[in-house]
């Protein structure tokens, strides 16, 4: 940048002064234009006919008391009856501007190169009474001589602009690039830029709207890697738990399948070989059934409709009640008529079932249950054997169960709450837990979030 601002500043100064030599030059040659008049009157009011007869003699005496300025003697006509310069006489000048000009007004001026001279020369020429004329003319340098008499001042005075020129492009330089280099560094250590120099605010400000672009992008780019790294590590854990889930029946099935195979075994153990490997068959579908299910409900895109959430929560305990009896426990109902839930049938089936036939599972023998709804919340309670604190971050984690001795049919699997959470997540409710252990649970779903 130091070079350009150098050549750029030499190329405007060279200009600038070759612009104002010549005006200087043209300023120059028309006053010496003027002084040469003045000197060519004072001159005029040296001649006298007395003194300088009308012939080459007094041309060349004048001439001589003028410091050989040149001298012509001419009739009324404008015809040469002496010239300083020549000999040649009888030259008609009557055709010379001065001339004209002298014979109409009595006097007259003109510049131009003389024919017989070859020279540049002001002519003045006066008119006595009619009678002769005078004409007096001094040498001059046109404005091209003079502009070439000024080339070794303009040569050295380039000399200086050069130097000057270079002295302002460094100093222009720095203080050109030092409050850029500060904001530059502003930029790059992440800092807000700014500035007091107006023309840099700018350039501050689009530094300033980048660098929050890029922390945004950063920042997204940090979520986004975030989110792969969880949903990476949550399908491993998937899949292990998967995996887990699967060996017990998978081993059941494939041990009493050997045994059959081999034979040996009494009426007895077949019979218990049969009913083993076909409990565990079901667990394993129904394991499968599961996955599937809680699978499908992200790609679940299906509307949702206005579902009658009373009729379908009256129509479900009366389907569980069988069970509570077995187990004696109690089950109070708290639901109000004629709730509606813009969801569907099979969604608000799961979590409503789900939360129930763990209230069921969980419960302790003769314990009770509680269901309360409303349009603002359901809320299911048990008297059953809670939750440790420790526990209490893990319950809607997949393949989490309270009671590691509860077999996997009717949601064993650990999956019931994880599908009841996903659900409540994607349709936009609320659900949370409180419970202590030995002291029972409750859960609470809302609906106004």
């Amino acid at each position: 940048m130091k070079w350009r601002i150098w050549l750029l500043s030499l190329g405007i100064t060279l200009v600038c002064v070759l612009i104002f030599a010549f005006a200087t030059t043209q300023v120059y040659y028309d006053s010496s234009i003027d002084d040469s008049k003045k000197y060519l009157h004072v001159y005029m009011n040296g001649f006298d006919e007395n003194l300088y007869p009308i012939d080459n003699s007094g041309a060349a005496a004048f001439s001589e008391k003028l410091d050989g300025a040149r001298v012509t003697f001419t009739d009324a006509h404008g015809n040469v009856l002496a010239d300083s310069a020549t000999e040649h006489a009888n030259a008609d000048h009557s055709d010379r501007t001065e001339i004209i000009d002298a014979i109409k007004h009595g006097e007259g001026f003109a510049v131009r190169s003389s024919s017989r001279l070859g020279k540049n020369m002001v002519y003045y020429c006066k008119n006595f009474d009619g009678k002769f004329l005078v004409r007096i003319a001094v040498f001059t340098d046109n404005s091209w001589m003079i502009f070439v008499k000024t080339l070794p001042t303009l040569a050295l005075f380039s000399s200086i602009m050069i130097v000057l020129c270079a002295v302002v492009a460094v100093v222009a330089t720095h203080f050109i690039i030092t409050p850029v280099k500060k904001l530059a560094t502003s930029a790059a250590s992440d800092n807000a830029v700014s500035t007091d120099i107006s023309e840099l605010k700018p350039v501050a400000e689009i530094l300033n709207m980048r660098n929050r672009d890029i922390r945004r992008q950063l920042d997204e780019i940090k979520t986004e890697k975030y989110a792969a790294e969880s949903a990476r590590a949550s399908k491993d854990e998937f899949i292990s738990n998967v995996t887990h889930e699967m060996n017990t029946p998978l081993t059941s099935i494939h041990g009493y399948a050997e045994l059959l195979a081999a034979g040996g075994l009494t009426e007895e153990q077949k019979q218990l070989a049969y009913s083993t490997v076909l409990s565990q068959s079901e667990r394993l579908t129904n394991l499968i059934a599961c996955i599937i299910n809680y699978s499908e409900i992200d790609s679940d895109d299906l509307p949702s409709y206005d579902t009658d959430f009373s009729a379908l929560a009256k129509e479900i305990l009366q389907a569980l009640k069988p069970e509570a009896d077995k187990r004696g426990i109690t089950v109070t109902e708290n639901i109000k008529d004629g709730v509606t839930i813009s969801s569907r049938h099979e969604r608000l089936s799961e979590v409503f079932g789900n939360l129930v036939r763990n209230a069921i599972k969980y419960n302790k023998d003769g314990g009770s249950i509680t269901v309360t709804l409303d349009e603002h919340a359901l809320v299911v309670e048990d008297s059953g054997i809670g939750i440790a604190a420790e526990n209490m971050n893990k319950v809607f984690s997949r393949f989490f169960t309270v009671d590691k001795s509860h077999g996997g049919k009717n949601g064993g699997f650990g999956l019931g709450l994880a599908v009841v959470k996903k659900i409540c997540t994607k349709s936009g409710w609320d659900i949370n837990v409180e419970s202590e252990l030995g002291a029972g649970s409750k859960f609470t779903v809302g609906f106004d979030s």
